[in-house]
């Protein structure tokens, strides 16, 4: 909105103002309110809740008899987004006769206003605050989160609230520029009308919660003519299990490690096999494009699987107006050994044996029934043999961190379970990385097996090459020391230890990153942990103590750990948002500058978690320690807690406002937004190192008795 129509709107509001104190007794202070809608409207609750007086109707036409003079008038829609709001030109012509305030969403009709008979579906676009209405709380470009919104289009020279795709955390950060803005709340006269549905805030999960109170507050204290209407109870659904401040001990950690597990059955993410030619390849383009394979909701009717046949990736970031979120059917090989270790990790503090069958299961699919080990990839006379592919719609592309999450995740669950079968097959994947990595010890962000079978693997092990970038090589070298301390294979060591020097001479100016540089320090820890564990100089703990330090320095008093983007204006940061435009076209952080108050599930907080628990058992560092101790009682307070939704009861998603207390964030990415969730990379980990801490534990002790010289002895042929 311009100075000009600033001017304007406060001119405006002020002759109204004046023309109802001169209307004497018609128009009372505060006027009582009334409401048309559900009885189970969000709004209608939230007033219920408050003790605020209210009388409701069923229909508008009653309720503009009954009306008095000057009374406050809510009009609802109750058949969103498939019905419009049915207001006649004589009902808008008889409330203007009686001066009552109204506000009116997603109507039918205006008058003076043609309205398309198709509203506008969105997707990337947020709410924008575009006036001074909502006061000091919520100034002008504030973002409103406004879920599954369909939007009549309609002209307005101004609106209090705009939509529009705009890039940013909490405000609009380059303005209403270079972007198409759609009217979303207008005010004319004693008509206020919303172009969508706005009453079903907690239904469709709008955010954040502090925000959308204001909105109320402001709207309501207008309509009743009571700048100081406040609301003291606000529903928001879903919520953090617990406050900031509230104690965590063993009880409510193990809770959290029952309920993390039981999520994967209430979200219903066990493939069933009836699925594979219905939801399975519906949902899975066959251009392969992960981000978009997105179907909706798993419905109660369908059959669930057993593990047998995997588990799928998780939610997507989308919410629809009825507060359900878009599925990902997408496969992949590395959730698999991650969930493996979550259930058995679960087993092991519950004693429920359910757990460890499913993980057998899912081990059983990986390496053997899915195909990720399939073709090629299991000829002995292949170059890519014994490399795990990263889905099952790309059977040929290679993650070197794909990789090692999958087998550190099966790595744990068969030292939980006291099931070594899988050895050979562990052994076999970390010497098929080990060989396609350069001199340097590093492989690169993905590989290709017709560029693998093209030019054999020697290629790959003699080439001179280097990637800084932990996020894509610092697990692989993790896996790499593990195995060297089982079996004493040096050139594992000599890999790892040559990858991580150069990674750290190159910290932190010349290190590529994914999604900020938060994110490829809590990558590295784990790595830099082991090599202490396997040879403790003064030098590694330094490295170790340098990451890991610096890390730390963004750890908040509740335990979060905030993020950082690092240097936005190098070609290492590419994909971060620079524009409105730029909204929502690649992998993206959750914060749109440093300092944003957002902690992130999937790239730090959780990686941070695992690896800091290792580093804290490596070195005896009791600042490790507490660090450890202060990130698990926050997750554990994060913990989704859903009334709603059991779907999401249980989970965790990719962000949290830590000053808030509210899942909130920029959700730019356009795969994994900020309300994603995600089987392994998220709840694996979080789970399974709540376990480890619970137990007193770390990962390398618990994986000690592995015994995989054995499987060594019998795949060394693949280094000939």
């Amino acid at each position: 909105m311009t100075i000009t129509d600033r001017t304007i709107f406060r001119l405006r509001r002020a002759i109204l103002l004046s023309v109802f104190a001169l209307a004497g007794n018609s128009v009372p202070a505060k006027a009582p309110l009334y409401f048309v809608g559900s009885g189970t409207n969000d709004l209608y609750r939230t007033l219920a809740m408050n003790r605020i007086e209210v009388k409701r109707f069923g229909n508008l036409s009653e309720a503009i008899r009954e009306i008095p003079a000057g009374a406050g008038l809510i009009v609802t829609a109750d058949g969103y987004p498939d019905l419009r709001t049915t207001v006649a030109p004589e009902d808008y012509a008889r409330i203007g006769r009686k001066h009552v305030r109204c506000y009116i969403e997603y109507p039918a009709c205006i008058p003076g206003r043609e309205l398309p008979a198709e509203p506008y579906e969105g997707r990337l676009e947020r709410g924008v605050v575009s006036s001074d209405f909502f006061g000091g709380k919520l100034p002008p470009m504030s973002i409103l989160g406004i879920n599954g919104c369909s939007l009549i289009p309609m002209k307005a020279e101004s609106a209090l609230i705009s939509y529009a795709k705009v890039a940013g955390f909490d405000k609009a950060q380059f303005g209403l520029t270079a972007t198409e803005v759609r009217p979303l709340l207008i005010l004319e006269g004693n008509r206020m009308v919303a172009a969508t549905a706005l009453t079903c805030f907690e239904q469709a999960r709008f955010g954040p919660s502090d925000s959308w109170k204001q909105v109320w507050q402001s709207i309501l204290g207008w309509i009743t003519r009571d700048p100081s209407f406040v609301f003291e109870k606000f529903p928001v659904d879903p919520v953090p299990t617990y406050a900031a401040t509230v104690p965590v001990g063993s009880e409510e950690r193990r809770k959290a490690v029952e309920r993390g597990a039981e999520w994967l059955w209430k979200a219903r993410l066990f493939i069933h096999p009836s699925w594979e030619t219905t939801e399975i390849g519906k949902y899975q383009p066959k251009n392969g494009d992960p981000n978009l394979f997105f179907g909706p909701p798993i419905r109660p009717d369908m059959l669930q699987g057993d593990g047998s046949r995997g588990v799928m990736e998780g939610h997507g970031s989308t919410v629809l107006h009825d507060g359900s979120q878009l599925y990902r059917y997408f496969i992949r090989a590395d959730v698999q050994g991650e969930t493996a270790f979550l259930l058995a990790s679960a087993a092991e503090l519950t004693g429920d044996e359910k757990y460890d069958r499913t993980a057998e299961r899912l081990l059983d699919y990986l390496f053997y029934s899915s195909g990720f080990r399939g073709g090629a990839r299991n000829h002995k006379d292949s170059s890519s043999y014994g490399l795990i592919s990263w889905a099952n719609t790309h059977p040929g592309t290679f993650f070197n961190d794909d990789n090692a999450r999958c087998i550190l995740g099966a790595i744990g669950a068969s030292a939980l379970m006291d099931n070594q079968r899988w050895n050979r097959l562990i052994v076999e994947n970390i010497l098929g990385n080990l060989r396609t990595c350069s001199r340097q010890g590093f492989q690169g962000n993905a590989l290709d097996q017709k560029d693998i079978e093209r030019n054999g693997w020697k290629y790959y092990r003699d080439r001179d090459y280097t990637n800084p970038h932990p996020h894509f090589e610092s697990w692989m070298w993790a896996c790499y020391l593990w195995l060297y301390d089982k079996t004493g294979y040096k050139p594992l060591l000599d890999k790892a230890r040559e990858g991580i020097r150069i990674t750290m001479e190159a910290y932190p100016d010349k290190w590529l990153s994914q999604n900020g540089i938060q994110q490829e320090r809590a990558r590295m820890i784990l790595p830099l942990a082991w090599l202490v564990r396997v040879e403790d100089t003064p030098e590694h703990r330094a490295w170790l103590d340098k990451v890991a330090s610096k890390l730390l320095e963004s750890q908040v008093e509740c335990g979060a750990i905030r993020e950082e983007l690092g240097n936005s204006t190098s070609d290492k940061n590419k994909i971060l948002v620079t524009s409105n435009e730029a909204y929502g076209k690649n992998e993206a952080p959750l914060i749109a500058v440093n300092g944003d108050p957002v902690s992130d599930m999937l790239y730090t907080c959780n990686f941070s978690f695992f690896a800091l628990n290792e580093a804290a058992h490596a070195t005896g560092n009791p600042k490790y320690g507490e660090a450890v101790r202060k990130l698990a009682d926050f997750l554990v307070r994060i913990q989704v807690e859903s009334r709603a939704h059991p779907d999401i009861d249980g989970a965790w998603f990719r962000a949290f406002d830590y000053n808030r207390w509210d899942y909130w964030a920029s959700n730019a990415d356009n795969g994994w937004g900020a309300w994603c969730t995600l089987t392994g990379w998220i709840q694996s980990w979080i789970v399974s190192t709540e376990t480890l801490v619970e137990k007193g534990q770390s990962y390398w002790e618990m994986t000690r008795n592995m015994n995989m010289k054995q499987a060594m002895k019998e795949s060394l042929w693949m280094m000939e």
